[in-house]
């Protein structure tokens, strides 16, 4: 032991390094002598806690500073004391507890009831002399400037006073005692002089002063600590040891301190570590006094000490890894800011953060120490609750940023884009002005990055090494931008390192650098003197004081003058003083930080004139009765700096002189009105979560607090978008005692919102829109553009309805969810005690504050919603005016103002015909741009979608011009090709002309020049003729689609805009281009028309017939497109739906003398689309095809899609949840009450548009679970398709239940007409969805909404089967409209629809009278005609094949359950069914009516003609002579009663011809009508002369003559296609079969060549050498053919022309009567 003490007292004798060893060594001696005894089994030593703290674990071998941690126990054993220090880890108790030491026995820390942050004070107050006090370093302090009572702030110091009244000898032995810090400090074991003392307590003193007494900042405090440290005079080093001491033996005091105080200690606790002010053992205790505060429970006071100590030094964490490791297993380590966790992190590592996170740290104490120094400015008035001075930061983040300081005592999560509340200053108004100024060369993003790290990373240690770096890294071309970079974004918010940035300056030596330096400081000032000073701008007047303390640092504190001609300083303080009190809250301040520096300069400190004389204005400013208290404080403060007296100065009388202050040369900005400038507030801040205490907050507030969120944050379709921005602040003491109180908060809020809302909104727009509308009618009577008037009374309507809404809702709000708020607490706590009620009422009142925001922006935006349509009711009829100029092709003006103008307003003012001005444009903007009460915003594009703009130009201007140079470049190339003989035709010059359009548009690249562009090529298309060179008018055509097509572009103007301005074009343009149907059908086909508007437009221009060239025009269109569907596959009749009505309705009341060609035509659309039933206005097909149109509407209200979203979401959990109640009718009822909350209800175009949005999010949904298939081929198929039927089914049942119950029980007419309404919203969807996506389209999602619903609608309920029929109707105009021609992609889905057996069964067996049979015959017709082509062609890829053999299914099913259907529609399936599909017609003409049996085909000598059946006439359905033209049934009629005109015969061939094209020379559907027609008259003339049809009563007649002319005329072509014509007859016993059979036989036998029997037995034999089923007619005739001798079958050649021919026949033969019969037949004939 006595050699321990010797070798320490020795150890301050020898060098520094093996001091070190020695102290070392003694300390872990002493760490294992004082090591308690091991106690006897079972008892538990006392001092000692249960566990260690696991810091021991770190071994003490580490070169690391923290290695001496392990042994800091030093001193004697653990006294009785140590049990009140439950946080420490044991071996520290006997650190700071030794019980010699009266003064300090302080209660335990634990104790939870302390009154006060010094109660322990309390217990030595009996030993204290009275006026003890006076003997402190704090005399005079009681005179209290701030008319508070003298309260000493220094914790320190008021703790030190009170050992000054105990008796010496007990306070010298406890400061002798060498178990105190003695081991860590060996200097600190001395006994420092009671001067020593009271200087080292003095500092601290200053540290929590105010002003005005004496004032130290952390900083200034830690470079003094820096400069005592190594210096050489002794006093000094013994006051930095004893500071050092005192704040160590003070640790263990902390949690008793006052909030404000411990975060000043612990920042300068931090700034001792981040400096390296204590090294090895010291610094490990500092450490981990750090981490034992951060271990205390999270939101504590030690915690927040722990956190701004922590902040301090976290530049240092990078050197302690394993300490980082320490904090990152604290328990709570992710509720720590995020910044230091990235700190921590990267720390672990020995590494920085790659980026430099930014948050300050905001606690408890520096919210106190904000609102102290905020009162210290203003203190005449007490800061109101909740508000928080701007003036300090906390932050001591030395990187660049826009910091963003969220006030929260947690400090975890921060918000993005909250205003800063104890904020890093706002540099906008310099960055502002330096883009107006000349752009200075700036370095590349990579040397800006290394310039921020360096300055980031200075310190007085590094300066040289940076320095040199600096030198290194940029060129001397970059310097100007690195002294931007220093003054604007350094040195003007971080006033704290203007020292370090001084000295920077001098380590450099630049004096080229400094120079500018000094420039680029005064061009800041300058521009923040000459800043708007209007509003109270917080921000610019600290940046103002932060230069002027940095102009002072490098100019007079450098001995260095202010040059009259760079800065006035007294004429600035004169010129402040006649502006106002406004100026002079920018000068005063700025003047005082300027002089501040003086004091440091040899030549500046006064007595010098320069300062005297800026010191004696100041002195007269002071002398003013109405300067404002806080700028007589910054004169006092200064003068106490400079070390003047203020009654000393010489205040002159330079204020009262008029004719100087007249005189003086402006560096300010001038006054913007001469009005009182209102006292000065400190600027309030709400932010996220209240920080004040809640006893603080009350609820009022006076200045509306700075925005939080954008206008896009918040969603006002209903009171649930408040729910995802309540703040519940989890600190209250409400919550942390009863969290199921946290539920009363939003119904509390929502409840206050929705009491106020409807009377606020409705205040707010009355009162904005009179004046609005008098305002935006005046500036813009002379504007002939309606879409600028409406955009600026948006703009200026947003504006005033958000401030006025704002203004009304506030103080209301605030009371009510406090009330709110107070009666659910209330009536939840039902015996609440008198604390709990306190605590409700803090709770209520703060949750009020932090909620209020949220709430007033939830009002304002709704009223802000609203005020949109209203505004353009108020205007409809000046926007009207305007249209109706337009459309009469003259500029709107109004005339009486335009001559108001005239004769009264001056030039400057007077608004001119024409556009507004582009700066009263500009204030119309700013209203866009700062919505009250939302954070401003740049996107000037209107927040809701009531604002139809001429362009939406979502892209950058640079694609638009990409887009006009690809133009160009096309059209110079078609210019080029033109032939030089072609070079002057018009339409080469049109070219020409249309270039220089594109130009000058891509010059302009606004929408006018776009608009003018696209009216040039429309009508340039209209006005092209046909008679022109074929080539040229090819190119010509395909420049100008050119032109369109890129005006069409996305990144340009998009399709609904181009799509509506062409149409606008093509309704407006002249009557002798208006009917071009070329040009009209290439903008069409090209997808480039607004067909729904168009339509219309078209229906109308035809009069009812009067307009002939509208009616022709109408005529031509409708043939191209639907009856030609000649390459328009994406035009329906729906697109043509009001003109096919208008041209119907023309043809039935013009009595016979319709337009030429009309009624056929129409008869031919009819034919076609037989299953659109009705045409009746308003009746179900108009609902299906408005439905249809409405699909591709754009423009949707504001909100709407939000709404339907929400109410979409809400229904698909409704019907999935398990109280739906039965087909999800409870899920229902309270689901309608929602929609008509939401206004979905109030009118059809809503509920139109509801399903459309609601189709297109549950296909979307589809689309991205596929999507997710594939990017995933692992994924079951199975759970993806539930997934997509998840929402799909749910929006089925919503459809069907509004079905079911909308209108009375017995309307069936309202549901009728909603479900073809909804069903024809689905089709648009699907249509543009097939148009859009093309080979990307997907059926699931759209099968699945058709196959289901059609279920839904056809289940056994009363309700549903009153309408049944109506149902299938629509389902089958549905599928007819989506007809595999024209959604090919749609076609399997369509297939599986059209089959389904509820479907088929529905059709055609449960509708009663058969009549959903013509509509079934219609879609199997629509299929046969689709796959046609293929067949035709036998083009049968891999997917038709299966679609094909998906049809045969089909056919087989009706064959064998509805054999009669296919009886009934033979004919018009035969009719579309190619020649070459002889099994698929087989199929067909196989069908007999159940109820007949069919005589065996191969009964010997079947008699036919005998058969009961054979005289009764098949029914046909299908109106086959509708095809005929009028004329030529006319001639036939005519021939067959009197066999004249005799040329009816010889013209039959070319009339029944179309082209000379091979397989194509024919009109097939003609022939099949002849034939069926002339066979039907035949049967019917031979019936009138009493007989039946046999071989011989058909002879000698009209109608055989025909036929026998076609046998004998056609060629093989045609002869095929009539005698295939014939064998479609041959069906089951009729009259038609067999009428026909005994012509086909007929023509064998009286056949003038072999060729014609040849190929009547080709038509025969090829239906029966395919599979199964045969038809019973075609079977008997050909058995008779080869049976009869008559008939010499088996003679002619083409029977025995080949061996393989020859075998065939044989085996038909024996298949047809038997191998014997046909034996016998075969030899029989050959012999004869």
């Amino acid at each position: 032991m006595c050699f321990i003490e010797c070798t320490e007292k020795n150890s301050r004798s020898v060098s520094q390094e093996l001091s070190e060893t020695i102290l070392t060594m003694v300390a872990n001696c002493s760490n294992v002598m004082n090591k308690a005894r091991q106690p006897p089994p079972g008892v538990m030593p006392k001092g000692r806690p249960p566990s260690a703290s696991s810091l021991d674990a770190i071994s003490p071998v580490q070169i690391d500073p923290l290695a001496g941690m392990t042994s800091l126990s030093i001193g004697g054993s653990a006294a009785p004391h140590t049990q009140s220090m439950q946080g420490f880890p044991p071996n520290l108790g006997s650190a700071f507890s030794t019980p010699q030491s009266p003064a300090k026995a302080f209660p335990p820390l634990s104790t939870p009831n302390q009154t006060t942050a010094f109660s322990g004070i309390g217990g030595l107050s009996s030993q204290l002399p009275v006026g003890g006090l006076g003997t402190g370093s704090l005399t005079g302090i009681g005179t209290g400037a701030l008319g508070l009572p003298a309260v000493n702030n220094d914790p320190f110091v008021q703790r030190k006073l009170g050992t000054s009244g105990l008796n010496q000898p007990t306070f010298q032995q406890s400061k002798m005692k060498p178990s105190d810090l003695s081991q860590v400090w060996p200097e600190a074991n001395q006994h420092f002089s009671k001067e020593i003392d009271d200087e080292a307590n003095s500092y601290f003193q200053r540290i929590y002063n105010h002003p005005p007494h004496p004032t130290m900042s952390v900083d200034e405090v830690l470079e003094m600590l820096q400069r005592f440290k190594d210096s050489t005079i002794k006093r000094e080093r013994e006051v930095f040891n004893c500071m050092l001491r005192n704040l160590f033996e003070e640790y263990r005091f902390f949690p008793q301190y006052p909030d404000k105080e411990l975060h000043i200690t612990a920042c300068l606790f931090g700034g001792i570590i981040e400096k390296g002010l204590v090294t090895y053992m010291a610094l490990g205790l500092a450490l981990r006094y750090v981490l034992e505060a951060l271990r205390k429970p999270f939101g504590s006071k030690m915690y927040y000490f722990g956190i701004a100590a922590l902040d301090r030094f976290k530049n240092r964490l990078k050197d302690y890894p394993q300490y980082c490791q320490h904090l990152a297993s604290i328990s709570h380590f992710m509720q720590f800011p995020h910044h230091l966790q990235e700190y921590i992190e990267y720390g672990q590592q020995s590494r920085d953060p790659p980026v430099k996170m930014q948050g300050s740290i905001t606690t408890p104490g520096s919210i106190a120490l904000a609102q102290a120094q905020a009162q210290a400015q203003v203190p005449a008035k007490a800061p109101l609750a909740g508000q928080v001075s701007t003036m300090v930061t906390t932050s001591t983040t030395t990187t660049v940023a826009k910091t963003v300081t969220v006030t929260r005592p947690t400090g975890v999560s921060f918000k993005k884009d909250v205003p800063p509340s104890i904020n890093t200053t706002n540099i906008d108004t310099l960055l502002v002005a330096t883009d107006q100024t000349e752009r200075i060369v700036e370095p590349p993003e990579n040397i800006q990055e290394k310039i921020a790290f360096i300055f980031n990373n200075l310190s007085q240690s590094n300066m040289t090494q940076k320095v040199e770096e600096l030198k290194e890294t940029v060129k001397e071309e970059f310097m100007p931008w690195v002294s931007q970079y220093l003054v604007m974004k350094r040195v003007s918010i971080e006033p704290n390192f203007h020292s370090l940035y001084s000295n920077f300056l001098d380590t450099l030596k630049n004096p080229e650098f400094n120079k500018m330096v000094l420039n680029e400081t005064y061009r800041n000032i300058k521009v923040l003197l000459t800043s708007d000073k209007a509003a109270a701008n917080f921000s610019d007047r600290s940046l103002l004081k932060n230069l002027g303390h940095w102009l002072g640092m490098i100019t007079l504190a450098k001995n260095k003058p202010i040059l009259h001609t760079d800065l006035d300083v007294k004429s600035l303080l004169l010129e402040a003083y006649v502006k106002g009190q406004q100026e002079l809250l920018y000068v005063v301040p700025f003047v005082a930080k300027v002089l501040e520096s003086s004091i440091r300069s040899v030549v500046f400190r006064p007595p010098n004139p320069w300062t005297m004389a800026i010191m004696n204005v100041l002195a007269e400013l002071h002398q003013e009765h109405d300067l404002k208290l806080n700028l007589k404080f910054e004169i006092e403060v200064l003068c106490k700096n400079l070390a003047l007296d203020i009654n000393e100065l010489k205040p002159g009388n330079l204020l009262k002189d008029k004719d100087r202050l007249k005189n003086l040369d402006e560096q300010l900005s001038a006054p913007k009105k001469d009005v009182k400038q209102p006292e000065e507030l400190p600027p309030i801040t709400t932010t996220t979560t209240s920080t004040t205490p809640a006893t603080n907050t009350t609820c009022t507030a006076t200045v509306p607090p700075q925005p939080q969120y954008s206008y896009h944050d918040i969603n006002v379709y209903s009171l649930a978008g408040l729910a995802p921005h309540i703040t519940l602040n989890p600190t209250i003491p409400l919550f942390q005692a009863h969290p199921q109180l946290k539920q009363c908060v939003r119904q509390a809020i929502e409840r206050a919102v929705q009491e106020l809302v409807h009377p606020v909104v409705d205040r707010s727009i009355k009162i904005a829109m009179t004046t609005c509308e008098q305002i935006v009618r005046k500036d813009f009577a002379l504007d002939s553009e309606e879409s600028r008037m409406r955009i600026a009374a948006h703009h200026m309507m947003r504006n005033l309805t958000a401030g006025m809404a704002m203004i009304t809702c506030r103080e209301p709000l605030l009371m009510s969810i406090s009330t709110n708020l107070k009666n659910s607490f209330a009536s939840a706590l039902r015996t609440a005690s008198p604390q709990q009620r306190e605590m409700m009422d803090q709770a209520a009142a703060q949750l009020a504050q932090d909620n209020c925001e949220l709430a007033c922006c939830f009002i304002q935006k709704t009223a802000v919603e609203k005020a949109g349509p209203e505004m353009d009711k108020r205007l409809a009829t000046e926007f009207e005016l305007r249209k109706h100029a337009r459309q009469e092709g003259r500029r709107y003006c109004d005339p009486v103002v335009l001559t108001y103008q005239a004769e009264r307003m001056p030039e400057q003012i007077r608004l001119k015909v024409g556009g507004v001005d582009p700066k009263q444009l500009a204030v119309y903007e700013e209203f866009a741009r700062n919505v009250p009460g939302f954070l401003p915003t740049n996107d000037l594009s209107q927040p809701t979608g009531f604002l139809a703009q001429p362009m939406k130009q979502a892209w950058a201007t640079d694609d638009v011009a990409q887009i006009y140079d690809k133009c160009i470049t096309e059209l110079e190339q078609h210019l080029h090709a033109i032939p030089p003989t072609l070079a002057m035709n018009p339409q080469a010059q049109a070219l020409r002309s249309l270039l220089e359009v594109v130009v000058l548009s891509r010059n302009s690249r606004d929408a006018i020049a776009a608009l003018g562009l696209l009216q040039k090529a429309v009508e340039g298309l209209l006005d092209a003729t046909s008679g022109a060179d074929a080539d040229l008018l090819l190119r010509y055509r395909e420049c100008h689609l050119l032109v369109l097509k890129a005006l069409q572009d996305g990144r340009a103007y998009g399709s609904p805009w181009c799509n509506k301005q062409i149409t606008r074009c093509l309704i407006e343009c002249r009557d002798e281009y208006k009917y071009n149907v070329e040009a009209v059908e290439l903008l069409i086909r090209n997808h480039l028309v607004n067909m729904q508007q168009y339509d219309l437009h078209l229906a109308q221009s035809m009069e009812n017939g009067l307009n002939y060239m509208a009616v022709a025009f109408a005529m031509q269109l409708v043939k191209i497109l639907l009856v030609d569907e000649r390459s328009v596959a994406h035009v329906t009749e729906a697109d043509l739906f009001h003109t096919i009505e208008t041209l119907m309705r023309i043809n039935a009341h013009s009595r016979g003398n319709a337009p030429e060609g009309l009624p056929q035509l129409m008869e031919v659309v009819r034919s076609n689309y037989e299953a659109m039933i009705d045409r009746a206005h308003g009746g179900p097909n108009f609902m299906m095809h408005s439905g249809i149109s409405q699909a591709s509407e754009y423009d949707d209200p504001p909100g709407l899609r939000e709404k339907a979203e929400y109410l979409l979401r809400e229904w698909v959990n409704l019907y999935h949840s398990a109280a739906a109640g039965r087909d999800s009718t409870k899920a229902f009822s309270a689901f309608v009450g929602q929609m008509h909350q939401q206004g979905i209800l109030k009118t059809d175009d809503l509920i139109t548009r509801f399903f459309r949005l609601c189709t297109e999010m549950c296909v979307e949904i589809s689309y991205r679970a596929q999507a997710e298939q594939q990017h995933n081929p692992a994924a079951n198929p199975t759970m993806i398709r539930a997934k997509c039927y998840h929402n799909l089914d749910a929006f089925v049942r919503l459809i069907a239940l509004l079905v079911k119950h909308s209108g009375e029980a017995t309307n069936t007419v309202t549901k009728i007409n909603l479900l073809n309404k909804v069903l024809g919203i689905v089709v648009g969807v699907l249509l543009q969805d097939h148009d859009v996506r093309q080979s990307e389209f997907q059926q699931l999602p759209y099968h699945r909404i058709f196959i289901m619903l059609l279920l839904e609608l056809n289940a056994p309920e009363h309700v549903l089967e009153t309408i049944n029929f109506q149902t299938l109707t629509a389902f089958c105009n549905t599928f007819h409209i989506l007809r595999p021609t024209k959604a090919p992609g749609f076609v399997y889905a369509w297939l599986e629809l059209i089959s389904h057996r509820i479907f088929i069964a529905r059709m055609l067996a449960h509708t009663p009278q058969q009549k959903g049979w013509p509509m079934y015959a219609q879609l199997l017709i629509d299929l046969f005609k689709y796959l046609a082509p293929f067949l035709r062609n036998v083009e049968l890829t891999k997917p038709m094949q299966i679609l094909y053999k998906g049809t045969l299914r089909v056919l087989l099913v009706l064959l064998h359950d509805f054999p009669e259907f296919l009886c009934d529609y033979h004919y018009g399936f035969c009719d579309v069914i190619p020649p070459n599909c002889i099994q698929l017609r087989n199929l067909i003409l196989s069908a007999f009516p159940r109820n007949m049996r069919l005589p065996d085909p191969f009964t010997p000598n079947l008699k036919v003609d005998m058969l009961s059946e054979i005289n009764i006439a098949p029914r046909i359905l299908t109106n086959f002579t509708g095809v005929m033209p009028p004329q030529f049934k006319k001639d036939l009629d005519s021939y067959l009663k009197t066999r004249s005109p005799v040329t009816f015969l010889s013209d039959l061939r070319s009339n029944l011809q179309v082209s000379n094209e091979p397989g194509n020379r024919y009109n097939l559907q003609l022939i099949n009508a002849l034939v069926l027609y002339v066979g039907t008259q035949a049967i019917a003339h031979i019936h009138n002369k009493g007989s039946t049809p046999s071989m011989s009563t058909i002879t000698h007649s009209a109608h055989m003559d025909i036929f026998q002319n076609l046998a004998v005329d056609l060629d093989t072509e045609g002869r095929y296609l009539f005698l295939n014509a014939i064998a479609n007859q041959l069906r089951y016993p009729n009259s038609h079969t067999h009428y026909f059979s005994c012509t086909m036989l007929y023509l064998f036998a009286e056949a003038n060549t072999e060729a014609i029997q040849e190929q009547i037995t080709r038509v025969l034999l090829e239906r029966l050498i395919v599979n199964r089923p045969h038809p019973w007619g075609l079977l008997i005739t050909f058995i008779e053919l080869i049976k009869n001798p008559a008939f010499k079958f088996w003679n002619h050649e083409f029977v025995h022309c080949a061996p393989e021919i020859e075998k065939l026949f044989q085996s038909v033969a024996q298949c047809c009567m038997g191998q014997k019969q046909a034996q016998q037949v075969m030899e029989g004939t050959g012999a004869s």
